[in-house]
């Protein structure tokens, strides 16, 4: 990471370090995508169930046999691997910055903290460029490395397979929810700020006072992650509020539920508090898909969700304001917290 070495910014309160062990999530549910591709519609309600279960009472799960071909993560998790391998000076030469919040960055901050960590973002579906760029706006415009012909093509593959997945997971959502199958896809149809990330863990001298990513919970709609074999994906559990580690399942995803689903879901499911733990001995890799809505969606409880015995319980907010204001955060610490959906729930409830 470009010489970076341990110092005060990356260090945790007491309170948020990782303890020197922890268990393992036995509880959260792996689930076997498979009966979608039979189209069997029994299995699919099934299925439907399965993911409603774990979307109340986890907010987390794993998928297996989810249909993304083995050759294209192959192909997307080498291209990662060279792109972090390359010198410090060629990294930087994709570099982003406030304005232009996409490509390569290695100074992250979560709650105020940062992480130790380096990442590479970019968006599936560039935005066309505006004619002129207001004060604060951002621009999405993709930075890839020139020197690494095979990396553009290996993740505009690999972001389309998220995508097919994307689509038949917030499927399964609705229909858990007894909504229709294509409920929430029109949220998706224009202007998606879904993004993709690819996470560069390394070693760590200090993994008892730094965290790869402090705890959080995911502001968008659903996140579709790819963790290698190493392992630090950590899940508080809503029960106890005790961290678990999410241990690593050969060819599977890990699935967590957003902030979006929560309020779009009447606080039926909760979005759960999520980190990443390091370690001093082994580089660990992960690529999260953010699944998000267009910037111009309006965020609120569905109208199937409410009734008099329940009524909403956030106020609306445009997504895309929400998303800038929180992408503008990872580059510095505020002096106030960051905006959450919290600041959003009817003080009457």
């Amino acid at each position: 990471m470009g010489g970076l070495s341990m110092g005060q910014a990356f260090v945790q309160a007491p309170e948020h370090r990782t303890k020197p062990t922890l268990a393992d999530a036995d509880g959260i549910p792996v689930i076997d995508l498979s009966p979608l591709a039979a189209g069997d519609e029994a299995g699919v309600d099934a299925l439907a169930a399965e993911v409603g279960r774990a979307s109340r009472d986890w907010g987390f799960f794993v998928v297996v046999r989810h249909g993304v071909p083995a050759e294209t993560v192959a192909r997307a998790l080498e291209a990662q691997r060279a792109f972090f391998a390359l010198p410090a000076e060629r990294k930087a030469a994709v570099r982003r910055d406030e304005a232009a919040p996409l490509g390569y960055y290695e100074s992250e901050h979560t709650k105020n903290v940062r992480d130790w960590k380096e990442v590479f973002d970019f968006v599936p579906r560039e935005p066309p460029p505006p004619a002129a760029v207001a004060d604060g706006e951002l621009v999405f415009e993709n930075k890839w490395p020139e020197d690494l012909p095979g990396f553009r093509v290996a993740f505009e593959e690999y972001a389309k397979a998220m995508e097919e997945l994307a689509f038949k997971l917030l499927e399964l959502i609705a229909r858990s929810l007894g909504l229709t199958p294509d409920r929430l896809n029109g949220f998706f149809k224009d202007h998606q700020t879904t993004f993709i990330r690819l996470n560069h863990y390394p070693p760590c001298p200090s993994p008892d006072l730094a965290l790869g990513v402090g705890r959080h919970k995911d502001a968008g709609a659903l996140t579709v992650l790819y963790q290698d074999d190493v392992g630090g994906l950590d899940v508080r559990h809503r029960s106890d509020g005790e961290w678990v580690r999410v241990r690593p399942v050969p060819d599977s995803y890990v699935i967590n539920v957003g902030d979006i689903i929560q309020v779009w879901s009447n606080d039926r499911y909760e979005s759960a508090e999520h980190r990443v733990s390091v370690n001093s001995d082994k580089e660990r890799f992960s690529m999260p898909y953010f699944f998000n809505p267009g910037s111009d969606a309006m965020v609120e409880p569905l109208e199937e969700m409410v009734s008099d015995e329940r009524p909403a319980r956030y106020d609306a907010y445009n997504w895309g304001h929400f998303f800038s204001t929180r992408k503008n955060s990872n580059f510095k610490k505020l002096d106030v917290e960051n905006v959450q959906i919290a600041h959003f729930r009817k003080l009457h409830l």
